[in-house]
């Protein structure tokens, strides 16, 4: 515990749906559910409009159209949120050279490190400045927690929603826990927070006073210890910059269970190519592959294979993905595929091979040091880092099965060219037309695509129906939410 409130905690606000709402107008103010719009799909995320209703991350998205039926639902922009989140991850480290991202959408600071704040005054100054920052640089709220100890910021951070800044003054930090439920404290899940409810413990401060000894005895020593400390407002883990990755992958729930043998052969094998588009994004490759089946009735199989050395090849991970299928029954019905890499290096056995030959040829000792890959690039779409995504996005963040591009339902019909996948105009997409300019996708059927025509920063846009194989109507690329410019309109927009 530090003695002055140096450790920040930035979680943005409803992050998916905020960055939907500022990139377009029409949305503002109203209720938008960011997720996987087909039978299976669930919510990434929703704005605190829709949560009025009852919408929350990780719910079945046909539950959240039941429960806010007049909600915009769109399926998520990855690639939108990553450069968002990149613009706020750079004012973060002009801060401190000590930031710990957790998600797409949260971090710790350690403000001391950066020589930014010593005390109460400059922690909060320094909170506000970053929130304005935040704000004039992506048109966006986060919230600020700043505290002596990470857990502590968290907590804060939690209480200040949304678009707040809450300071928690060391030697407050009992009184302000006692009140607050023990599923506030990190690790405090379901059925530990049954278990306590049950030995009469509800609140923190109730768990402080039953004390280390009957802790322990209750849900046992490394827990139990743990939950005395956390209750006390103990906590002495730093901010930690450097997060090894630990795996890459991806996997696709289908609106329909697979039966067929030969399809789902076919889906590993799309799954391996696109596994190893994202390992080499990340400058990385691995050594053991893994193929998760989720079938029929929702039993999770997991399998593994460890190759001689670490690979980038496609077919490599291809035919090992192939031989750990063929030891899995799926005659039930497969409704989850999933193919992933574990440990990572920035090397493969392949450039060792040709280093060595090359070593050789130049009358060298192919047994001296080998350098490893100067190009990895840490932090890349599908990389797992050690400590794994935290709550805010316990559903949005990144990597988790209701924030995942597959989970979400990102993917078109498994097995459709891109182009035609392309076609479909899903909801929320951004597209170009040649005579009214940029817009996105409010819905699709029947031949039809509509299309709401504005930008970040314009007022509401109009409405048009076009054919979906308009020829002057084209998907394309999301225009940043701040910078662009909108004084003059295109064509056909006024």
């Amino acid at each position: 515990m530090r003695a002055a409130p140096t450790i920040l905690h930035l979680d943005m606000d409803a992050f998916y749906a905020s960055v939907e709402q500022a990139s377009k107008p029409s949305l503002r103010g109203k209720a938008v559910i960011v997720g996987g719009l087909g039978p299976r799909g669930v919510v990434a995320t929703a704005s605190y409009e829709a949560r009025r209703f009852g919408v929350h991350s990780a719910m079945p998205m046909a539950q959240a159209r039941r429960l806010c039926p007049n909600g915009a639902c769109l399926v998520p922009r990855f690639s939108l949120y990553r450069e968002v989140s990149d613009v706020v991850m750079g004012l973060l480290r002009e801060l401190s050279p000590l930031v710990e991202p957790l998600s797409l959408d949260e971090a710790f600071v350690d403000l001391e490190a950066g020589g930014v704040a010593f005390d109460s005054r400059t922690a909060r100054a320094t909170g506000e400045r970053l929130r304005a920052d935040i704000r004039a640089a992506t048109s966006l709220s986060g919230s600020v927690g700043l505290a002596g100890s990470k857990m502590l910021a968290k907590v804060a951070s939690e209480e200040a929603k949304p678009a707040g800044l809450l300071l928690i003054e060391p030697g407050t930090e009992c009184e302000l826990l006692a009140p607050m439920s023990v599923r506030t404290l990190p690790g405090v899940g379901p059925a530990t927070g049954e278990h306590l409810r049950r030995a009469g413990i509800t609140t923190v401060g109730e768990l402080a006073q039953a004390g280390e000894d009957e802790l322990v005895r209750m849900v046992g020593r490394a827990h139990g210890v743990g939950l005395h400390r956390m209750a006390l407002g103990l906590d002495d883990r730093p901010v930690v910059a450097e997060r090894d990755a630990k795996s890459v992958s991806v996997e696709d729930t289908f609106d329909v269970d697979l039966h067929d043998r030969v399809r789902i052969r076919n889906e590993v094998q799309r799954l391996a190519d696109r596994c190893v588009r994202r390992l080499r994004e990340s400058g990385h490759s691995g050594r053991t592959i893994v193929l998760k089946v989720r079938r029929f009735d929702f039993s999770t199989l997991t399998r593994s294979e460890t190759l001689r050395g670490p690979t980038d090849d496609p077919g490599v991970v291809r035919e090992a993905a192939a031989r750990l299928l063929e030891g899995v029954d799926t005659t039930g019905g497969v409704r989850l595929l999933g193919v992933g890499v574990t440990g990572l290096a920035d090397y493969t056995q392949e450039d060792l091979f040709a280093q060595a030959a090359a070593t050789l040829a130049a009358g060298g000792d192919p047994a001296g040091d080998v350098p490893a890959g100067a190009d990895g690039a840490e932090g890349a779409d599908g990389v797992t880092t050690a400590a794994g995504p935290s709550d805010a996005g316990a559903a949005a963040r990144h990597a988790t099965a209701a924030g995942s591009p597959a989970a979400a339902g990102e993917h078109g019909t498994p097995g459709e060219p891109e182009a035609a996948a392309e076609r479909r105009w899903a909801p929320g997409n951004d597209v170009r037309h040649a005579v009214h300019g940029p817009g996105w996708v409010q819905g699709s059927g029947v031949g039809r695509v509509t299309v709401r025509f504005e930008r970040p920063g314009s007022a509401p846009g109009r409405v048009r129906t076009f054919r979906v194989d308009d020829p002057e109507l084209e998907a394309a690329d999301p225009l940043p939410l701040v910078g662009e410019p909108v004084g003059e309109e295109e064509p056909g927009t006024a």
